[in-house]
């Protein structure tokens, strides 16, 4: 069933199916790739609020959004609402066209600074950053929450309701809570609560791994798009799948041979063209590893391919993997996620 697709602010997303902002993965290689093989909207890997940190290498290569069609996402992290305000303003400036603020992310160095989803224990605060930020820029402002800090503190709908009154443009909820990090199966049902309570967008997060997946949990929740991260590593195909599954009520075939080889080198080179040699070839470990498991003898390769130091190596090493690799297969007979 094809239904109407959803703005946050100006911006009409592309389809319903959302690359989700995860540290060290969605760089610009990953977002371009994901963009072109369907997704609706791809949001970067999360930006420290602190400019003081701005001249590292790692966060000089995160602000670069040069070559990328629009809208471009920046996602932001910190604790502090000024600072948030102005990291927010200088994005802008530099051509970020929606800001997108991190209150969603698990990880202990992020949370031990009060910053992502710790900050959903200090509801205060919370509305301080909301407010501080949207009034900070002209482009439009999301969120990205989860559904509390642990199982008795369950504060999502409040938050929820504290953005769209600061004024947040589209609003996406991971099913789970920090406690639960990504243990667990995501829950939905705080999703559905929150998008009855809300007129604004609201963008599933949690688990959505499958066409059929993003089906039901659409259903069940009512939101306005799916957002696939954990989904998408080594399977940058799930957007279209999805997006074709939402629109037809149709598996659509997996690639090819042909074409999976492809977008691996693709992928491959521009991984050593942004980073370089040296952090290129490392960075592309972990991708190419994502990929080798859906592929039989995929874990011996893996092995193999991550002793090499130089970039023309790992082309070649992956040339002779996928000369010999064969899919695994679901057993529904699809390629495995």
């Amino acid at each position: 069933m094809v239904t109407a697709l959803p703005r946050i602010g100006p911006h009409r997303l592309a389809g319903r199916v959302i690359l989700a902002p995860m540290a060290g993965i969605t760089d610009r290689p990953f977002r371009q790739l994901c963009r072109r093989l369907g997704a609706g909207l791809v949001v970067s890997e999360m930006v420290t609020a602190d400019r003081r940190l701005w001249h590292t290498p790692k966060s000089r290569l995160r602000l670069d959004h040069r070559g990328e069609p629009g809208p471009r996402s920046v996602q932001i992290a910190g604790g502090d609402a000024a600072m948030l305000a102005d990291a927010a303003r200088v994005n802008a400036d530099n051509g970020a066209e929606i800001i997108d603020i991190n209150m969603g992310c698990p990880a202990k160095k992020v949370c031990n600074k009060a910053a992502g989803s710790a900050l959903m224990r200090d509801e205060k605060l919370v509305g301080d950053i909301l407010e501080a930020v949207v009034a900070a820029v002209d482009v439009p402002v999301t969120l990205k929450i989860r559904t509390g800090w642990c199982a008795s503190s369950r504060n999502a709908l409040t938050i929820a309701r504290m953005a769209e009154s600061a004024g947040i443009a589209a609003l996406a909820v991971h099913g789970r809570t920090r406690e639960q990090r990504y243990s667990g199966e995501a829950e939905y049902d705080t999703i559905a609560d929150i998008c009855s309570a809300l007129d604004i967008p609201v963008f599933a997060n949690g688990d959505i791994e499958s066409p059929e997946r993003a089906r039901r949990v659409l259903d069940h929740t009512g939101a306005a798009a799916v957002m696939v991260g954990r989904g998408a590593q080594g399977n940058p195909w799930i957007f279209r799948e999805i997006e074709h599954f939402l629109n037809t009520g149709e598996r659509l075939a997996p690639p090819g041979a042909d074409e999976r080889a492809a977008v691996m080198m693709q992928h491959l080179d521009a991984l050593h063209a942004l980073y370089g040699d040296y952090m290129g070839v490392r960075v592309a470990r972990k991708h190419i590893g994502w990929y080798l498991a859906g592929v039989r003898g995929g874990e011996q390769g893996r092995r193999v391919f991550n002793r090499i130091e130089k970039p023309a190596e790992q082309r070649r090493q992956l040339a002779m993997l996928l000369a010999d690799a064969l899919p695994l297969a679901d057993p529904d007979g699809t390629r495995a996620a």
